[in-house]
Order: structure tokens, then sequence, then C-alpha cells
């Protein structure tokens, strides 16, 4: 069926403030975790899969943490949600496998990139309501 658990969204919030406001130094994991409000031991368990998975790399010691190891603009938030939560709508058919598929798409065409262009539009469309 689709099923996408709490891990999938944590991940992809956690990788968007990397990329907020990470570049050549690695981001600290507990920092990503207070900012996004995301428990770290939650966070160092989906951070270790991506990992593996060559999404993120990461630096021990004291100026240790997180950097993407790709630009997050080829990032899908498909290949997250897959990583972390496995293939979306596997075995789903019907109705239920079109709807599966339509929710691929649109996280397949939906960048890590494009996550943080939308909360930016977001953020600034919120700061002038009156």
């Amino acid at each position: 069926m689709i099923s996408i658990t709490t891990k999938s969204p944590y991940a992809v919030l956690a990788l968007a403030e990397l990329a907020r406001s990470g570049g050549a130094e690695p981001v600290p994991i507990g920092e990503l975790a207070r900012r996004r409000d995301v428990p770290v031991q939650f966070l160092e368990q989906l951070f270790a899969v991506l990992r593996r998975a060559g999404v993120i790399s990461s630096q021990r010691g004291v100026k240790g943490g997180y950097r993407f190891a790709r630009d997050p603009g080829s990032i899908s938030v498909l290949e997250i949600v897959e990583l972390v939560d496995g293939p979306l709508g596997r075995d789903a058919s019907g109705v239920f496998g079109d709807a599966a598929e339509a929710a691929r798409k649109v996280l397949r065409e939906t960048t890590i990139a494009d996550v943080i262009e939308r909360e930016a539009r977001e953020a600034g469309a919120s700061m002038y309501h009156i």
C-alpha cells in the first residue's frame, strides 16, 4: 500500500535545514535537530541511512557534522522517502496503485532544493500578513 511514516518528513525537513545552513562546512546533527525540533537520536538513525546511501557525508571531531555528498538539486524527495520508508506504493493496485503513482510523480519531481525554495516562499508570504 501507500505508506509514508514520520521518518520521511523529518528526514526531508532536516535535509532542508542542512542545505540552508550548510555549504562547505559540516553542520552538527544536534544543531539540525534543535532547529527542526527533531529528536537527536531519531535524526542520527535517519542520517545513518542517508549517509550509507551517499546522500550526505559525515565528518567526525570537534568541527564535525554532516554535509551533502551530492547537490540538493539532484536529490528527489522520492529518493529520501524510499530510502527511509521503503518503496512507495509497493503492491498497490487499482485506485490505490493510481494514487501511489501520482504521489511518486510529485515526490520524484520535487528536489530538496525545491523544498528549500518553497519554505522560503511560504516564510516570506507569512511575514507580510497584516
